[in-house]
């Protein structure tokens, strides 16, 4: 749909039938990847490298203050997008529904970027991620909810794979941009220029469904909050696909969060590849940025793929299971085989599960999404099985760390709560 195209109001609440182009999936794309530069170039270098500069002196650990600071923020992820998914269900504007949240989002997802830059400690630094999360998860949460409103559900497996796939772009481009853009200062800069240009192509070329005013339900307070419950008993298939979902982005976030430090503590200081100095050939933020490549290759040669295989069998939870088997499989590797050359084979293998999942298991969320008035909040709550494991994985990878055995133990209490999402799939009774 362009600029041109004539704006049907019930469009915007009817069950999509008509296949979107290319275009319109590219643009779309191109939006979600430069959001998740956004996110992930703070996450995998910038906010760890910060950590390390604020840490002395202040009594906290490096590894303590970066889980700090990345579990506020996630709480803050975890309000905002079913709230601003809630929002731009009820939205009017003639711009459409999901557009002027995906604009205010990236703009002001710019901006924090460009205060965090400039953050002096570890306050200013809380504070500007949280802000980074707060606005990037206004305009996540209106992109992931274009795909319900306007994709049919025999072509959300291929969409969701082009999303998938820019998703990773959007890690791997975010973690060059931290590495490359030369200190901490040019790394924000670099990522908040590219998360507001990445968003221009949709804005301005396709318009959105509009929402007519007949068709927004009366405000009242108590029923906009109590809304957001979305009871497990009325929704089974849905409880348990976001459980599902939260398990394996779980494990997968305790595979990254203190990735830098693994190589920096743990791998490359015993690593056998060493310069003729006796140094390791790597540093680890060259290694953060190799492995996020390798993993993100592996993951591009499956992502589309994947969806596009679910769809034209018409089955989602087959796909969604073995991927995250073999995701297990790859952090239990990288618990008993911890040299640079098993790292870079855990994260192939890693790369291989998670594009699958990552199309499918989108896939599978909107064919279990209740009511289309509501895609957005509903998606915004599956979401937050997204968010979720930024609180939950430095709660639960600190004390393994520091305490209970160190990385070793972490990546194999994060292979088996991997393992038990890809199995719970199976309860999910709705969807083929």
């Amino acid at each position: 749909m362009t600029a041109a195209d004539p704006v049907i109001p019930v469009g915007a609440l009817a069950e999509p039938v008509e296949r979107v182009g290319r275009g319109w999936t590219s643009a779309l794309s191109l939006a979600n990847g430069a959001i998740w530069v956004g996110w992930y170039g703070p996450l995998q270098i910038l906010l760890a490298s910060q950590a390390e500069d604020f840490a002395p002196g202040t009594g906290m650990s490096k590894e303590t203050m970066l889980a700090w600071v990345t579990g506020a923020g996630a709480v803050v992820s975890l309000v905002a997008n079913p709230l601003f998914g809630a929002l731009s269900d009820r939205t009017t504007a003639r711009r459409g529904r999901r557009t002027p949240w995906i604009v205010a989002g990236a703009a002001g997802g710019a901006l924090s970027l460009l205060f965090l830059a400039g953050a002096g400690g570890v306050w200013t630094m809380t504070l500007g991620w949280c802000l980074v999360q707060l606005t990037l998860n206004a305009a996540f949460a209106a992109v992931t909810a274009a795909v319900p409103d306007r994709v049919p559900r025999l072509q959300r497996g291929s969409v969701g794979g082009w999303l998938g796939a820019a998703q990773i772009l959007g890690v791997v481009g975010g973690t060059g941009l931290a590495t490359v853009a030369g200190g901490t200062g040019g790394g924000y800069a670099a990522c908040a220029v590219f998360t507001l240009v990445g968003v221009l192509p949709y804005v301005l070329h396709h318009s959105d469904l509009r929402l007519p005013l007949s068709a927004r339900p009366p405000w009242s307070l108590r029923s906009f909050l109590t809304s957001f419950w979305l009871s497990p008993r009325r929704h089974p298939d849905l409880a348990w696909a976001w459980l599902t979902r939260f398990l394996i982005n779980l494990s997968n976030a305790l595979v990254l969060l203190y990735l830098l430090y693994y190589l920096r503590d743990r791998l490359l200081p015993h690593s056998r590849l060493r310069s003729s100095g006796g140094t390791p050939i790597v540093d680890p933020e060259q290694g953060v940025l190799i492995l996020t490549a390798v993993n993100g290759v592996t993951l591009l040669a499956t992502v589309v793929v994947g969806g596009v295989w679910s769809d034209r069998v018409g089955r989602r939870k087959p796909f969604v299971i073995w991927s995250g088997v073999l995701m297990a499989v790859a952090t239990a590797a990288l618990s008993g085989w911890q040299t640079w050359p098993g790292a870079i084979v855990a994260a192939a293998v890693l790369g291989v599960g998670f594009g699958v999942f990552t199309s499918v298991d989108f896939a599978l969320m909107t064919d279990v999404l209740p009511k289309a008035l509501d895609r957005g909040k509903d998606l915004g709550v599956i979401n937050i099985a997204n968010a979720l494991p930024q609180v939950a994985a430095p709660a639960l990878a600190a004390p393994i760390v520091t305490y209970l055995g160190g990385y070793r133990v972490l990546y194999l209490v994060a292979a088996v709560i991997g393992l038990a999402g890809a199995v719970l799939v199976g309860r999910i009774r709705g969807v083929d």
